[in-house]
């Protein structure tokens, strides 16, 4: 029997949504998708929970008519500033018994007591523990364990290094509140709210990437949001307090020009690499009294690179003060709606000094509109692929879905089936 899984994505820019059916085999498929622009946002908070509200009850609604399916509850996510994390590691006896030195078979049991041992941390108490990822398990002082190879092994002292993820007790509950408030459910278990790159990675970052130490890097509109992993298993998690608004926002101080006109150049004609059609001219639309201003592309692509190589080395600078991981042989994998800027990509090997940077894109799970694929929809994605085996379930009740032109669903759709084309 299949179960329906929801991906809802509340981002500063876009609120997105992918619902899928998971079948007993945990197989995926794609049923509908949405995507509305967010309001009551401030760099990935809610500031306005009535403006949140309307918006992720739109996007869910317009999902479900999609696929003609209602559903209760979905899987949510929260990034920025209101969330930190660190590494921890705690250790116990094998044996239950207090003070015992007998070596005995590890089950199960022992190893949620060491995870247990890792998690006593003290935290401010604003703050909500949401993630507790082990990294790696260590037996009497030999490590590299995986958790398949550690159940059954044999030692006297288990130890396990965890990654602690936290989250702002006020930012949480406005998400979990708002999405209440909107007549849904967030999913009743350990991941109804999600780390924003860590669902992100479910989608875009294969599993020998994550063996071999990949850098996953969200570019968001309000905030840019990196998460570092190393054999299997996150290592370093931050964010950095820009994202592509503040490019929008240096195009409309550069130009004089209001901030959405600006947004619609930089979409339209925007790069954060020099192209071969430099020499080309934008046109800025007239403004008040002003008559229109033609602006070479290559000077529109100066301001760009300027702010995306600021954000990239910052990225970078914390990655290496932090992270503690001298090598990364897997690769840079790009999220968000900054992926789409043309040249991101060569901005970003030039910043790191490496080739091994690319588009974080899902695989192909069916159904009628694939834009799912794109970067934008990483974390909506992710969400779905990383709850696929969970046992919360949506209702299968079925919502009337009225008559639309295929043409018109599919009208907005072209620029990611295109943009597709050039990586697969």
């Amino acid at each position: 029997m299949s179960k329906v899984v929801v991906g809802l994505d509340i981002g500063t820019d876009n609120v997105r949504a992918v619902i899928a059916e998971v079948d007993s085999d945990e197989k995926v498929k794609v049923i509908g998708i949405a995507e509305k622009p967010s309001q009551g946002m401030r760099n990935g908070v809610i500031v306005n929970v009535d403006a949140a509200v309307a918006v992720i009850k739109d996007t869910i609604e317009e999902a479900e008519l999609s696929c003609g399916t209602a559903v209760t509850s979905v899987y949510t996510i929260i990034g920025g500033a209101q969330v930190e994390s660190i590494n921890s590691k705690g250790g116990v006896g094998v044996d239950p018994k207090s003070g015992s030195n007998r070596p005995m078979a590890i089950r199960e049991e022992t190893r949620q007591r060491a995870i247990e041992s890792a998690r006593a941390v003290k935290f401010s108490p604003d703050k909500r523990l949401i993630h507790i990822i082990p990294q790696e398990y260590i037996v009497d002082g030999s490590n590299d364990f995986k958790k398949e190879e550690l159940i059954g092994s044999y030692g006297v002292r288990l130890e396990v290094c965890c990654h602690l993820v936290t989250a702002s007790i006020t930012a949480y509950d406005k998400i979990v509140q708002s999405i209440y408030r909107a007549g849904y459910n967030v999913a009743a278990d350990n991941h109804g709210v999600m780390l924003k790159t860590l669902a992100a990675s479910y989608s875009t970052i294969h599993n020998e990437e994550m063996e071999l130490g990949s850098i996953l890097i969200d570019l968001g509109a309000g905030t840019t949001d990196v998460m570092v992993i190393n054999k299997g298993a996150p290592v370093y998690t931050a964010s950095i307090p820009y994202g592509q608004n503040s490019v929008t926002s240096d195009i409309a101080k550069v130009k004089g020009i209001p901030y959405e006109t600006a947004e619609k150049i930089k979409v339209e004609r925007g790069s954060a690499w020099p192209q071969d059609n430099e020499e080309d001219t934008v046109i800025i639309p007239p403004v008040g009294g002003k008559p229109p201003e033609e602006i070479e592309q290559r000077k529109l692509c100066a301001i760009i690179l300027a702010r995306e190589e600021e954000i990239m080395k910052l990225v970078k600078k914390s990655v290496v003060q932090n992270a503690n991981i001298k090598k990364i042989n897997g690769s840079i994998v790009l999220t968000g709606g900054g992926a789409e800027l043309p040249g991101i990509i060569e901005l970003t090997q030039a910043v790191w000094k490496t080739s091994s940077v690319r588009l974080g894109v899902s695989a192909d799970f069916g159904g009628e509109d694939d834009s799912y694929r794109s970067p934008s929809f990483a974390t909506a994605m992710g969400l779905v692929l990383a709850n696929k085996g969970s046992s919360s379930t949506n209702k299968t009740g079925k919502k009337n879905r009225p008559a639309e032109d295929s043409a018109e669903r599919g009208k907005n759709k072209k620029f990611f089936k295109n943009f597709l084309k050039q990586f697969f």
